[in-house]
């Protein structure tokens, strides 16, 4: 079904999906606009072709939102981004911190066999590697999302850290786009999936600072509300 969508479509749909399901709201301009990192008539121009081919339902003023059609092909298209993922660092040497842009290139044009290869190596896993969960191979379900935000918790809550999201917004009006160095530094001291992590305390400005066996780390805001745990 990708087929029927350019590269740059399946992204937009991607992009909607992913800002849909953190939301749960129709999606608007300036929303893809932010994640997008394009201009707003950029996105409004894309938006009205998606809407042309049935792949989202889309009223000016009001958002947009995905059609069934829509939906699976950014399902498709993240199930591919996040098993690549996994698969270069477990089997390819990669450090977590090099394969985001790796697999933003890659997700257009695997195969369907090879991406069930790629499922069966890996052992046809619900989560990737930054701990967020992958669409099913028949595109009908993806795990539900049953985390918290770090930069929710209060001092003295134990926290196990489920997902470390590759994007997220560093300030009001610009997103970020985690490098590899941002990565490397959050692995090196214990942020990453799978690692329990203390909140010491939370300051009136916004830093939060948490502890492990690597020791003390303070963390400014808008990083802590980008990392999902479950409360131990």
């Amino acid at each position: 079904m990708r087929e029927e969508a350019s590269e740059s479509m399946q992204d937009y749909l991607k992009s909607i999906y992913l800002i849909n399901r953190e939301s749960g709201e129709s999606v608007s301009t300036s929303e893809v606009a932010e994640k997008m990192r394009v201009s707003a008539p950029t996105v409004t121009s894309m938006l009205v072709k998606l809407g042309e081919k049935k792949f989202i339902k889309y009223e000016k003023y009001k958002g947009a939102t995905l059609t069934k059609k829509g939906e699976a092909i950014a399902l498709e298209i993240l199930r591919h981004h996040r098993l690549i993922e996994t698969y270069l660092v477990e089997f390819l040497g990669y450090d977590w911190s090099e394969v985001h842009e790796e697999a933003d290139v890659l997700e257009h044009h695997i195969s369907e066999e090879l991406e069930r290869r790629i499922a069966n190596a890996l052992g046809n896993p619900k989560y990737g590697l930054y701990g967020a969960p992958i669409p099913s191979a028949d595109l009908a379900s993806i795990a539900k999302d049953e985390t918290t935000k770090l930069g929710e918790h209060i001092s003295g809550d134990l926290v196990m850290i489920e997902r470390v999201k590759e994007n997220y917004i560093g300030s009001e009006n610009s997103p970020r786009t985690r490098d590899s160095e941002e990565l490397q530094y959050l692995a090196e001291i214990g942020i990453k999936p799978g690692e329990k992590v203390k909140v010491e305390s939370v300051a009136p400005f916004g830093m939060i600072t948490v502890s492990n066996e690597k020791g003390s780390h303070s963390l400014p805001k808008e990083v802590s509300m980008s990392i999902h745990v479950k409360k131990i």
